[in-house]
């Protein structure tokens, strides 16, 4: 079946999630890099819908505003009262005229580890078998609490879904459970939905009344199972949130090593859905890999790095490294214990060493900063040596200025780069110096004070201190040498 029939699909994502106790609406919650209607958003995208409509309700200026920077071309419906499953598709089915040529899908915005595959066989299962209803369903090791799946014994078609305070004991028996996604007929949804009463304990519009009116009506309601029980499971409170979080996790790492991805430890290292690999890649322990970072063929990341919005060329090492929105060259060293901020662009067979901070900051290649330093708003040439202890001084405490050095450059220790002022190709600086000009190309600058040695200081202003008496022996021991 080609995904290009499905014509919509609807996410509810309208309620409020009381049982989260958070300001944050439910569905905006986060796992491994996406919040949970961003992982519905982006698994309903796989089915390439023409129409893709969220139905929201409780925080609904957040949830829309989310979606217009995640997925613009999301349409949005409002449920300004929660009246049920049924009423929340019936306003999702407003903006799209009330009525859809076509499949379409109805799924729950707390499903973060729903599949795109799964919502494809789903679709696929529901025109080959020419259903008015298809229920997406999984089977639970153990079903307590769901509503089980009846089905005819002959044709395989569901004839009721019963909840589990209503079931006999012989429907109790039954594992097969209701998932809460549905594809359906659009213009027998639309009609049906007409019908649906209120006349219950909720005084709500249930969405599962559709499937006993177009089984009365002659139509045949089907099912298809998920492949795992787990993808249908929905997030109702922290400690489902977590588990989600970790059967997600899981589940990108494994797909990570089938590639060709080491990973050394999974149980200690976290990935976002978006981080992408390439074969060979080795992720060592307590390593969390966030937003679009990219880790290439021959790359060595971790023990204990956190990147973000990060992209580390092949070859690369990095050690025990906090970088967000950097770029680490091929062959390149960073680490350990350096901090890599917006900006940071690092060069082939570059080097930033320990307690290294960078931002903004381009560094040739071959160049490095091995310790101790600051280097911000800058740009390195190739193959330059920064001093230990050296600060760009970029911050004038209005204004941010740029310092550039050249390349094949040697600069001292304990340097500070005042900002703007520029060091030309092969130049040297003196330990010490603080540089507030310009230094020419090929030139050595020495900015420091000359240096004043006071004898005797220590025994007229320290007398009998520590520093006096040992003074005094070095003094004695001096003389008796001599």
């Amino acid at each position: 079946m080609s995904a290009t029939s499905t014509a919509a699909v609807i996410v509810l994502a309208a309620g409020e999630g009381t049982r989260m106790k958070s300001r944050t609406p439910k569905v905006l919650h986060e796992i491994c890099g996406r919040t949970l209607v961003g992982h519905v958003v982006a698994a309903a995208r796989e089915l390439d819908p023409q129409e893709l409509v969220v139905v929201v309700g409780h925080g609904r200026e957040q949830v829309a505003a989310h979606l217009a920077e995640i997925d613009p071309s999301t349409r949005t419906a409002v449920q300004e009262q929660q009246n049920g499953t049924g009423h929340a598709v019936r306003m999702g089915l407003e903006p799209l005229g009330g009525a859809v040529d076509g499949t379409v899908i109805v799924v729950c915005g707390d499903t973060p580890l729903l599949t795109g595959a799964t919502l494809e066989k789903l679709a696929a299962t529901h025109v080959a078998d020419g259903n008015a209803v298809t229920v997406l369903t999984a089977e639970m090791p153990d079903a307590t609490g769901y509503g089980r799946i009846v089905r005819d014994g002959v044709s395989g078609a569901v004839t009721a879904i019963v909840e589990h305070k209503d079931a006999s004991e012989a429907q109790r028996a039954i594992r097969e459970i209701n998932s809460g996604v549905f594809a359906f007929d659009g213009r027998l949804l639309a009609d049906a939905l007409g019908k649906v009463r209120t006349d219950n304990s909720q005084g709500e519009e249930y969405l599962t009344d559709v499937l006993g009116i177009l089984r009365e009506a002659g139509h045949r309601v089907g099912a298809s199972v998920a492949g795992d029980h787990r993808e249908i499971a929905g997030i109702n409170n922290r400690v489902q949130l977590s588990e989600a979080r970790r059967t997600l996790n899981d589940r990108l790492l494994t797909e990570a090593m089938l590639a060709g991805v080491t990973v050394v430890d999974p149980a200690s290292t976290f990935i976002d859905a978006t981080v992408t690999f390439e074969p060979d890649a080795l992720v060592h322990p307590g390593t969390q890999l966030q937003g679009a970072t990219h880790i290439a063929a021959g790359a060595e990341v971790g023990p204990n790095c956190r990147l973000k919005d990060t992209v580390v060329h092949a070859d690369a090492k990095v050690i025990n490294v906090v970088a967000d929105t950097a770029e680490i060259g091929e062959g390149a060293s960073v680490g350990p214990y350096a901090y890599l901020r917006p900006g940071t662009k690092l060069g082939a067979k570059g080097k930033i060493g320990t307690y290294v901070e960078t931002k903004n900051a381009t560094i040739g290649e071959g160049t490095k900063i091995p310790h101790l330093s600051y280097v911000g708003d800058a740009t390195i040439g190739d193959y330059t040596n920064i001093g230990a202890a050296s600060v760009f001084v970029n911050y004038d405490g209005q204004t941010k200025h740029h310092t550039t050095v050249g390349s094949h450059c040697r600069t001292g220790s304990d340097n500070m780069f005042v900002a703007p002022v520029t060091v030309g190709d092969g130049a040297y600086t003196a330990a010490g110096s603080v540089i507030t000009k310009d230094v020419p190309a090929g030139s050595l600058a020495v900015a420091r004070g000359q240096q004043r040695n006071i004898e005797g200081w220590v025994a007229r202003k320290r007398p009998g201190s520590a520093a006096a008496k040992a003074a005094e022996a070095a003094s004695g021991k001096s003389d008796g040498e001599s």
